[in-house]
């Protein structure tokens, strides 16, 4: 090999490393913490001044209602897509749910709460199972691009809005599609994040099967083993979901996504940990409260004129509820990533 060759290499080596030394020191001086060494709260505790948990989400609300016809538009467009690629819930396969509920709820609940009662089984039975069974491969993977194209739409049509811009549901529909792989990719990393989440769910199940749940220090070592496992998921959830809302971002990166969220969660993360729990408890609130009344609608129109037990209520209502409540989680996810950037701006 010539001399100049192997010069050339050895320089080449010699700058990749001493890059790989710069990036280190930077990353040790964006982070306080230490290995086997206390951290001063002077170097970790961070502000983070936004509004309540009730105040935010009102907020949030506030947005959505503000911006209906885009954010409604964008519901309709994808139900419609969802229900033509991934399919409807069969309304037999719910009208037996119903009947084998009704028979059996008859023993369980009583007087004027009973419809309410097998309403509410019902809710619980369609929320966690779902109508459509086991779905394809193909329609698993129909399922996840539009579910993506959701997320990447809501926060096109929310930024631009919220910089002042007139936009049409058209224009993020054709446009918001470019960071797609980008985020497929922090979709499968927020997957492997939420395995101990799996592993505490299996877990639970495997205690209530054998007993280890009913008492004693078993049960006590198990719940403290889910719980850590839990936590552990939403921990590492915290900052990936910032970084699905930060690769949307023109020319952004998922690696680089994530830095970024994870320097902004550094010293925030339990209070941001908090928020996102928050936000589960309002999907599963609002499900219930969008859910529950048709259910009860739906039982009482079947029950008044039994010929019209082929409609698909609950189905179709069903359908839309993902939709809504994926566009609900991408707008609360994009005003708390803009609340953590203004809360840096203004305290710089």
């Amino acid at each position: 090999m010539p001399k100049n060759s192997k010069t050339s290499q050895s320089n080449r080596i010699a700058n990749y490393w001493q890059r790989l030394k710069i990036r280190s020191r930077e990353y040790l001086k964006r982070r306080p913490h230490r290995s086997f060494r206390a951290t001063r709260r002077r170097d970790y505790v961070r502000d983070l001044r936004l509004p309540g948990y009730w105040r935010f989400t009102l907020q949030v609300g506030r947005l959505i209602k503000r911006e209906w016809r885009l954010l409604g538009g964008l519901a309709l467009v994808y139900g419609i897509l969802v229900a033509l690629f991934v399919g409807i819930g069969p309304q037999a396969t719910y009208q037996t749910l119903v009947d084998t509920i009704q028979e059996t709820g008859s023993s369980l609940f009583e007087g004027g709460w009973g419809k309410i009662g097998e309403a509410g089984l019902l809710y619980l039975s369609v929320a966690s199972s779902g109508l459509t069974g086991s779905l394809t491969p193909e329609q698993q993977i129909y399922a996840v691009m539009l579910g993506l194209m959701t997320w990447l739409t809501a926060v096109w049509l929310l930024r631009q809005r919220l910089a002042g811009h007139q936009v049409k549901l058209r224009d993020g529909l054709y446009s918001a599609g470019s960071p797609i792989v980008a985020l497929l990719l922090l979709t499968l990393l927020l997957v492997l994040q939420l395995l101990p989440v799996a592993l505490a769910a299996i877990a639970y199940v495997a205690g209530e099967t054998t007993g280890l749940l009913s008492g004693g220090v078993e049960a006590m070592l198990l719940w403290a083993a889910i719980a850590l496992l839990a936590t552990l998921s939403l921990y590492w959830a915290t900052s990936t979901l910032l970084a699905m809302i930060i690769v949307t971002v023109p020319g952004t990166y998922p690696m680089k996504a994530l830095r970024v969220a994870s320097d902004m969660a550094q010293g925030r993360r339990l209070r941001l940990l908090l928020r996102i729990v928050w936000l589960l408890g309002t999907v599963v609130i609002g499900s219930l409260i969008i859910l529950l009344p048709f259910i009860l609608f739906d039982m009482a129109l079947k029950a008044l004129i039994p010929a019209l037990s082929w409609l698909p209520v609950v189905p179709v209502v069903l359908l839309i509820v993902p939709v809504v409540s994926l566009i609900w989680v991408s707008t609360y996810v994009y005003m708390l990533y803009r609340g953590v950037i203004e809360d840096d701006a203004t305290s710089r």
